[in-house]
């Protein structure tokens, strides 16, 4: 008897699952903070949001928090959820919450050594944005920033 392969979407159904926050930081003349990754990470080299994963029973928002204070050294007090979704790779599937950071303090720093950028939205687009984060790219570019 021979076995079927299992459709994709089956093994990917099956992969571990990873969630991730990011958030989009605004400045005083409206553009937003991307961070690039550092060498000797997967991808580096590209722009991202920043962000990161998610610890088990964190909420969102608390994640969100924690990880702007270790990536950038800054205090995010509120936020707006901005979109959800999943992302599939091969052996696993991250969901990524995306958040608009609506009130927040300190000066953003490279605390994991990577590039920062205040980038306008209707320019990211231009900045080689990690695929995942096209959605982001697409629904910044399109949306005024807080308090604007």
């Amino acid at each position: 008897v021979q076995a079927l392969p299992r459709p994709a979407r089956a093994r990917l159904s099956d992969a571990p699952v990873i969630e991730v926050v990011a958030g989009a930081l605004y400045d005083a003349a409206g553009r937003v903070l991307i961070a690039q990754r550092p060498p000797g990470k997967a991808l580096a080299g590209r722009w991202e949001f920043p962000g990161g994963k998610r610890h088990a029973g964190e909420s969102a928002f608390d994640a969100l928090v924690r990880e702007l204070r270790e990536e950038l050294g800054v205090e995010a007090r509120a936020a707006e959820p901005l979109m959800r979704y999943a992302v599939e790779y091969p052996g696993r599937t991250v969901w990524l919450d995306m958040w608009v950071v609506t009130d927040w303090s300190g000066e953003p720093r490279g605390l994991d050594g990577q590039a920062l950028c205040w980038v306008s939205p209707a320019e990211l687009a231009q900045h080689d944005i990690l695929e995942a984060d096209q959605p982001i790219v697409a629904a910044l570019a399109g949306r005024p920033a807080p308090g604007a």
